[in-house]
């Protein structure tokens, strides 16, 4: 299809990944949808998502409702009369009365090879699961969670100590250069979707920051999972006193032969867990910058304190 009018729809740095391949690629939208300003940092002052930052730097038209069930807003998006609708990320829920707007209908930018964690946080949930892969689907939207057919999908191993943050920059730059590769085929018809096994999916709900608390009864492996998965966000926590300490690196290491949660000051900052021990190599006071371990241990008296 030659020059196919496309839109985007996307929010975060994932999916300004996304829209920064098309634009390269030569496929620039006729209007980005991305959601409202949000107040940011310790003024709360509103912020334009990075999405809408690009595409005001592009000359691109950007909209940004509250909802896309007005009536308005849909009659705002037939008058573009798009080809293709591109999502990532973008956070607000598509109702069949906008899906059914696109001649070709709209296409997902999903982070995880589907049917595998269908949701919204699939990044995390595959660092939590132990997965040793995850990657990039592209897949035909419907109006059930993440459960529609799928055009191509693509993986690749997932580092051993790799953080949400590192795999999530890795798997925008995938989702962006899938887009463009794969664009032509799915416009021409040359690449068919493939309905998912709805036996094999997994879900990857909402993130809370009581998810991201540190049980030291649990095995060592299982909280090094949780301090790679919550960092950069929301953070790994664990109470010392009445400090709530963040850990943004971590290493397992041999059993301590202590109880869960006694601590040990050597080299560094080690915690006995359920199995095994945890040594906490970059953590975080609240209102203090990330420090080492071994700095760490310089503030507090820790050898030898059992964490709760």
């Amino acid at each position: 299809m030659n020059d196919p009018r496309v839109l985007f729809a996307g929010t975060p740095a994932f999916a300004l990944a996304s829209l920064e391949a098309l634009v390269d690629g030569g496929y620039r939208p006729v209007a980005v949808l991305t959601q409202p300003d949000r107040p940011a940092g310790r003024g709360k002052k509103l912020t334009p998502s990075p999405v809408k930052t690009y595409a005001l730097e592009q000359s691109i038209p950007v909209l940004q409702p509250t909802t896309l069930r007005d009536p308005a807003i849909g009659a705002e998006l037939e008058a573009l009369k798009p080809d293709l609708m591109i999502v990532a990320a973008y956070g607000l829920i598509l109702p069949q009365s906008v899906l059914d707007i696109p001649a070709k209908g709209c296409l997902n930018v999903h982070g995880s090879v589907l049917p595998a964690w269908r949701g919204a946080a699939p990044i995390q949930a595959a660092i939590l699961a132990g997965d040793e892969q995850t990657g990039i689907s592209l897949m035909a939207m419907t109006a059930g969670l993440d459960c529609g057919p799928v055009y191509v999908s693509e993986a690749f191993d997932i580092g051993a100590d790799e953080t949400a943050g590192e795999l999530h920059d890795r798997l925008a730059a995938l989702g962006g250069d899938m887009l463009v590769r794969h664009l032509p085929g799915i416009l021409d018809g040359s690449i068919a979707a493939s309905e998912q096994d709805d036996d094999e999916a997994s879900y990857a709900g909402k993130i809370a920051t009581a998810d991201a608390e540190l049980d030291w009864q649990l095995p060592a492996m299982e909280l090094h999972r949780r301090v790679r998965a919550y960092n950069p966000a929301p953070g790994a926590w664990f109470m010392l006193g009445d400090e709530r300490i963040k850990c943004w690196r971590a290493a397992i290491r041999p059993a301590t032969g202590q109880p869960p949660g006694t601590l040990s000051v050597d080299d560094g900052v080690v915690v006995a867990c359920g199995d095994c021990a945890l040594s906490l190599d970059e953590v975080q006071r609240p209102g203090k910058k990330p420090v080492s371990a071994r700095e760490f241990s310089t503030q507090l008296d820790l050898d030898g304190k059992r964490l709760g």
